[in-house]
C-alpha cells in the first residue's frame, strides 16, 4: 500500500476514534444524569432501566470498534495495514474504504461468518 493510500485511512481513523470516544463520553454522563434522577414509580423506573440497557449496550460496541481502530493505526505504523489476517493477501481499496478497519478480504470475511 503507497504511503498516501496509509495517511489517507490513517486520518479516517483517527476521526472515527476521536468521534468514538465523544460518543462514550456522551453516553458515560447521559447514564450519570439518569441514575440520579429522583424515579417516582415503577413505570419510570422501567423506562430508565431500558435505556440504560441500550445505551450500554451502544458503548461496548463503540469500545470494540475502537479496540479495532487501536489495532489497526498500530498496523499502519508498522506497514502492515491492508493485508488479510487468513489469506495475507491485500485486502482491496474498496473494502477498506467501506471498513477501514477490516482485518480479512471480503472473501476471508465470508468464510469467518459462515463459520460462526
Amino acid at each position: 500500500m503507497q504511503n498516501s493510500e496509509s495517511n489517507y485511512f490513517k486520518e479516517i481513523l483517527e476521526s472515527r476514534k476521536d468521534q468514538i470516544n465523544k460518543n462514550i463520553t456522551g453516553v458515560n454522563n447521559e447514564l450519570n444524569q439518569l441514575s440520579s434522577l429522583e424515579l417516582n414509580d415503577e413505570g419510570d423506573h422501567a423506562a430508565v432501566n431500558n435505556n440504560s440497557m441500550v445505551e450500554s449496550a451502544i458503548v461496548q460496541q463503540q469500545e470494540q470498534e475502537l479496540r479495532e481502530i487501536n489495532v489497526t493505526l498500530g498496523k499502519i505504523s508498522t506497514g502492515d495495514y491492508g493485508i488479510c489476517e487468513m489469506c495475507e493477501d491485500d485486502i482491496g481499496f474498496q473494502r477498506l474504504k467501506v471498513k477501514p478497519h477490516a482485518i480479512y478480504c471480503i472473501d476471508c470475511r465470508e468464510i469467518v461468518e459462515k463459520s460462526k
